[in-house]
């Protein structure tokens, strides 16, 4: 399965974000780089900046999280259903998931199999590992250029920050 991208691998700056589906500042962070991608897209061009979401899923404390996790990952529709993720972030319960899938069109069949099945478990469970490995321990956390981010979670230093790493 191919990393959940925005943005050419090659770009410029590659940014990554670990995060997890019921973590308000995940959700708030998403929201930023999503802002952030936009500005930078139209002032630098498109090819400048990649974004990969891994998923980081804090389950001790946010008990949904994995299987919000695991819905994003069906069907080649990462990203609708991520975005829809953020926004529900109190509605992750199967319920609302097959809800979400049902709006997007998906296959509810095929949905409810992958979920039951635990289908994009094994993805999850690298995407976390590659975070411990990266001494990721919380989310959000930010990656630059493979850089770990650790300044204020804010519009300006984060284009500052972005744009020294293309440096």
């Amino acid at each position: 399965m191919l990393l959940p991208s925005e943005g050419m691998l090659s770009a410029t700056v590659v940014l990554v974000m670990y995060g997890d589906y019921q973590c308000q500042e995940s959700a708030d962070v998403y929201r930023l780089l999503k802002v952030i991608g936009r500005q930078l897209s139209i002032s630098l061009g498109e090819d400048y900046l990649c974004f990969i979401f891994r998923h980081f899923p804090q389950i001790q404390i946010h008990f949904q999280a994995l299987h919000a996790a695991e819905a994003a990952a069906v069907q080649g529709q990462f990203w609708q259903i991520h975005d829809i993720l953020f926004i529900h972030q109190q509605q992750l319960a199967d319920g609302y998931l097959v809800e979400y899938a049902n709006d997007l069109g998906l296959d509810i069949s095929q949905f409810l199999q992958d979920m039951c099945k635990h289908v994009h478990l094994e993805r999850i469970n690298q995407d976390i590992e590659s975070g411990t490995r990266s001494g990721v321990t919380a989310t959000p956390a930010l990656f630059i250029n493979g850089i770990r981010y650790s300044d204020r979670w804010n519009l300006k230093e984060l284009i500052a920050a972005i744009v020294t790493a293309s440096h």
